[in-house]
């Protein structure tokens, strides 16, 4: 076992006492962890473009920007935030232009415009679910990453998208894919109330969508010539690195389950 494993699993051992009891707790706690976690994402999202203290200031506003969004009342529609967000790009795009920077001003506010729906916009979805949801969409996540890193490292085997993520192999893929359904059903049986086979077809949609965002977050560090997002988490690297997979299945159990009752609902 490597001293980056082993960095990795006491990291996990650390965080998930720490996660339990946010969930446990709910609002105010859960928001509070929200945004911490969002802060520290943009910080490392915006680091990726704008290195170093370059446009500081900026940063700033879109973390502060980005904690706002987390603790807006739940009654706002997400469309509401969609155009508030929009608004804020087209303002900061206006602020920093003129007719020699127009391209690199536009690019800008496309940093921050995505920064704001790709983390603070996708994290505050979790103050709409239950804690038995969240629990599923975590474990689903958690599933997703280490069967297929486990599976992957044993078996090996070809690649998926090399020229994107060297390392992920199909062996890992499918790893994944069984523990990730298999942990979705019994948690299912458990404590759902949807059909088995409602409950295995999840599992596999939450799969898929943990592992594009995985491969999301690879591609972007790729592009932008990068290990790690960040150094805050030993044996992970940055919030994104351990988020990304998440922020992409969080959405999907969400559009889910607006068309299936997989939990009982409470009155």
């Amino acid at each position: 076992m490597t001293k980056s494993h082993v960095q990795r699993v006491l990291t996990s051992i650390l965080l998930l006492p720490i996660l339990g009891w946010a969930i446990f707790c709910g609002d105010p706690v859960l928001s509070v962890m929200l945004t911490l976690a969002a802060a520290i994402g943009l910080f490392e999202f915006t680091s990726m473009f704008w290195p170093g203290k370059e446009k500081l200031t900026w940063k700033i506003g879109l973390i502060f920007a980005g904690m706002t969004m987390i603790w807006a009342p739940l009654t706002w529609s997400g469309t509401a935030l969609l155009l508030l967000a929009a608004m804020g790009a087209v303002i900061f795009f206006l602020l920093i232009y003129n007719q020699n920077t127009a391209p690199n001003a536009f690019w800008d506010s496309q940093v921050l415009f995505f920064g704001l729906l790709y983390l603070p916009f996708i994290l505050r979805l979790l103050r709409y679910l239950s804690a038995p949801e969240i629990i599923l969409v975590l474990l689903a996540t958690f599933a997703t990453d280490t069967g297929a890193y486990y599976t992957g490292s044993h078996c090996g085997g070809p690649k998926i998208w090399p020229s994107i993520s060297p390392k992920k192999t199909w062996s890992g893929s499918l790893g994944g894919l069984i523990l990730c359904t298999l942990v979705t059903l019994a948690l299912g049986l458990l404590l759902g109330s949807a059909h088995w086979g409602a409950w295995i077809m999840l599992g596999i949609a939450l799969n898929l969508a943990a592992q594009l965002g995985d491969f999301f977050e690879s591609a972007l560090k790729r592009w932008r010539g990068i290990k790690d997002s960040g150094q805050v988490l030993p044996g992970h690297g940055g919030i994104l690195d351990r988020i990304d997979s998440l922020l992409f299945s969080l959405p999907m159990y969400c559009g889910l389950a607006a068309l299936v009752s997989f939990f009982p609902q409470i009155s």
